[in-house]
């Protein structure tokens, strides 16, 4: 492998240099288990401002490539972190697997379900390879209390939950890039690019659904093939059942709500806060609001290594850096991005067919060669 489990800071690779891919610069820049080594990007300027952010957090000017066989080719790389658009993630996070390297995926792992089925593939063959799939909120201090109390079994049956993706995406937003709102590189609107963070959170609290009921349609917007508002009711293998509602049409924008019900108590988190919670072995006086979500965000982060704080991107990567050198799984694995990728696609196939769609199937390829279809007829 090229990267053996010591205390040196591994050395990444961003390929991508837009919003996100600055982003990730900028943790692995405050970050002593990292370094930027490298930067991928066609766009010259787009690389430049990115290693002038690095320079200017006294990092040294990390090497700059128009593509990824290039710094593939120069070496000198332990992980690549892909943040370039949806469309392209799973094919560059193969050429860098195949290069032996530990790979991280900006979410969604992929717009379609068979180069996604690619990486999957490749990546059980080689096991000492860490693939991770960023999803952020996984880390999140109110996240971790919530999944903590379900382990517990605290909730009892978990009879259904609410998510709610209710953001507002201007007519500007869209057209700012050729790509926004297309089938082929964003791979679906609402749902896919803003809603997903919040449906992986669902399926990390509730499991794998069975099966999909979904309308999705385009609405406020111009120019786009995808939607801006879908809904959808999920069921699980318990039984359980959940509603997912995402919009960029919700003016002037109202965030995001998940809320997970049980027989013996239930919890909210709005705005990646914990701003409900009671259980009901919970002891006299327990419930008082900011008291219990102190006491439980203080348990959940008593579970996160030394170095770990509120900012979910670098406790995420603290995970990954330690999954590499521990030689473990990550929190959030290549199976957890696919499962959502899966159940997104399984609610634009809903939406499109007009019937049920078992998630199991999307999963075996039994769909693969379905387009999916917004109301204009615009399809993917």
């Amino acid at each position: 492998m090229s990267t053996p489990p010591t205390a040196s800071p591994l050395r990444l690779a961003v390929v991508g240099c837009g919003v996100i891919g600055r982003l990730h610069a900028e943790v692995a820049a405050n970050s002593p288990d990292l370094e930027v080594a490298a930067l991928v990007d066609p766009y010259a300027p787009s690389a430049e401002s990115v290693s002038e952010l690095l320079t200017g957090l006294g990092q040294a000017a990390p090497r700059v490539h128009v593509d990824l066989a290039a710094a593939l080719a120069e070496g000198g790389i332990d992980v690549v972190v892909v943040c370039t658009l949806s469309g392209t993630h799973a094919a560059l996070a193969l050429e860098a697997l195949e290069a032996g390297l530990h790979v991280v995926v900006e979410k969604p792992l992929d717009v379609a379900l068979e180069p996604a089925r690619r990486l999957r593939e490749a990546a059980a063959e080689r096991p000492d390879q860490v693939v991770a799939v960023i999803s952020q909120h996984r880390h999140d201090t109110a996240s971790l209390a919530v999944r903590r109390a379900l382990d517990a079994g605290r909730f009892g049956r978990v009879a259904s939950a609410t998510a709610n993706v209710d953001w507002f995406r201007t007519q500007e937003y869209y057209d700012s890039a050729a790509w926004r709102g297309t089938w082929a590189l964003d791979g679906g609107g609402a749902l896919m690019n803003q809603g997903v963070h919040t449906l992986d959170l669902l399926l990390w609290f509730l499991g794998e659904p069975v099966d999909v009921v979904a309308h999705t349609a385009r609405l406020a917007h111009e120019r786009i093939e995808v939607e801006d508002v879908a809904v959808a009711i999920l069921r699980f293998a318990s039984g359980a059942l959940a509603t997912l509602h995402a919009s960029t049409t919700a003016y002037p924008d109202l965030g995001v709500r998940l809320q997970v019900h049980g027989t013996d108590g239930s919890a909210v988190i709005a705005a990646d806060e914990l701003t409900f919670f009671h259980a009901r072995d919970a002891e006299d006086g327990e419930w008082s609001g900011d008291q219990v979500r102190r006491e439980l965000e203080n348990a959940a982060l008593e579970e996160l290594k030394p170095g770990q704080y509120g900012n979910p991107h670098l406790t995420q990567w603290t995970d990954i850096v330690g999954a590499i050198r521990e030689r473990r799984a990550p929190l959030v694995t290549l199976d957890d991005g696919f499962l959502a990728l899966a159940t997104v696609r399984a609610v634009y196939l809903s939406a499109t067919l007009g019937r049920p769609i078992r998630v199991a199937d999307v999963i075996d390829g039994k769909y693969d060669a379905e387009v999916t279809r917004t109301e204009d007829g615009a399809a993917a």
